[in-house]
């Protein structure tokens, strides 16, 4: 194939979903309802978390966050789809495809920070509980979740900007509903061995940095809960970890998923799933959890969904 040099490049085709005209409307309204139950779950997490006083603390906090970016993800690839099944084309402009890689990078690694950090709250929470307020104040909480957006920015640029100098062949159709970076990759013409080592290395370790640090905060954790002589302390310091433990697993599961998948098939259907439980799934999901598993976010979402007066966003930040 000749090759086309990347400025010359106008659109790419997005080629993970069916043609099937008998298939698009179910496969729209599987979108669409999982990206309003998204919104929507999210959105609640946020609104209650800001204006329940109680909920004030460097946890909370955290989940807002968490949900903020899970709406961000959902909304870098979703709505794309459901305009492309609407209007039964699978195009996608060659800015706008670079701007979603990009931006699934940011809030793919921000969610990864963002559980990490949430563990390291845990461990200080359960570990040294008397120096909790001092060690987790407001500061460093801002401090920490501004790291973890500016690290994954950084990232993002780094992949999207060697993507810029590559230049691209006449097949420009991407197996997947999103512009995802790996299957952009193969599509080019030129040398992508910097592109690839990037992925392999730059990626990993963002991965497993904050996978490490998971894993060190629960050990930590689990090791201090079993030399508690109550077995309420034991009890209730384990439920306070309980939903984001079920959120990491899913996180996680669903991103090695991914990861198999596509390792081990080459089918496109079967990399598409394993996508869409990873960019779809646990984003829907993770609102369920922390509300069903957790007391305090139950009475809180109860007094927001009775017309409870809100004491507004500017208290996000606990006092």
């Amino acid at each position: 194939m000749e090759p086309r040099n990347h400025t010359a490049v106008s659109e790419f085709l997005l080629l993970g979903l069916t043609d099937d005209p008998a298939l698009q409307p179910l496969i729209f309204s599987l979108f669409l309802s999982m990206y309003l139950v998204t919104i929507l779950g999210n959105l609640l997490i946020i609104l209650a978390v800001s204006s329940d006083p109680h909920l004030h603390t460097p946890m909370y906090f955290f989940l807002s966050n968490l949900s903020l970016t899970d709406i961000c993800i959902s909304t870098t690839t979703i709505p794309k789809t459901l305009v492309n099944i609407q209007t039964h084309t699978q195009s996608i402009s060659y800015s706008g495809c670079l701007s979603q890689v990009c931006f699934v990078l940011i809030f793919g690694g921000l969610e990864s920070c963002l559980l990490a950090v949430m563990a390291y709250d845990r461990y200080v929470a359960i570990c040294h509980p008397l120096r909790y307020p001092t060690i987790m104040n407001p500061c460093l909480c801002v401090l920490l979740v501004l790291l973890c957006l500016l690290v994954t920015t950084m990232n993002a640029l780094l992949h999207t900007l060697t993507v810029l100098r590559l230049s691209f062949c006449t097949d420009l159709g991407i197996p997947h509903f999103f512009c995802e970076l790996v299957q952009l990759i193969k599509l080019a013409c030129s040398d992508t061995l910097i592109n690839n080592l990037l992925i392999y290395s730059v990626t990993s370790l963002f991965a497993g940095i904050p996978l490490s640090g998971i894993i060190f905060s629960y050990t930590q954790i689990v090791s201090s809960v079993l030399k508690m002589p109550s077995m309420d302390g034991r009890y209730k310091a384990f439920s306070t970890c309980g939903s984001h433990l079920l959120v990491v697993s899913l996180f996680y599961g669903t991103a090695f998923g991914v990861y198999m998948s596509s390792a081990v098939t080459d089918s496109s259907i079967k990399n598409v799933v394993a996508s869409m439980m990873y960019m779809v799934v646990p984003q829907m999901l993770n609102p369920f959890i922390y509300s069903l598993r957790n007391r305090e976010m139950k009475g809180a979402l109860r007094h927001l969904i009775s017309g409870r007066p809100s004491l507004g966003l500017c208290h996000l930040l606990w006092v």
